[in-house]
């Protein structure tokens, strides 16, 4: 008996260590998706982009900032980016410059 229960602790412990694997696989997994995603949404804006994605997004979309040269200049710019988890289409926002993507604290 002894040993039927600690065959069952082991199979109980080593499911939990698999299944937190394969969720930290598919976060992988879905932050890259959004980020290539994100970067090819952007090729219209933005030259050799870099995306910064939110490591879960909402319910419904991974989200992401898309950074990089203004294609046919010599600013960097931003853009924002929604990523929709059921079509895994990527869209873009506009074009923000490097000064309104910063903070600024308020007085």
């Amino acid at each position: 008996m002894k040993n039927f229960v600690a065959l069952i602790l082991l199979v109980c412990a080593t499911s939990a260590v698999t299944a937190q694997a394969a969720s930290d696989d598919a976060w992988t997994t879905f932050q890259a998706d959004v980020g290539k995603a994100c970067v090819a949404a952007s090729k219209d804006l933005i030259e050799n982009g870099r995306a910064v994605v939110d490591p879960f997004g909402s319910q419904s979309y991974g989200l992401a900032v898309v950074t990089g040269k203004a294609k046919g200049a010599k600013v960097r710019i931003s853009t924002i980016c929604a990523y929709d988890k059921k079509t895994k289409k990527a869209e873009v926002g506009g074009e923000i410059s490097a000064d309104m993507l910063r903070a600024k604290p308020g007085k």
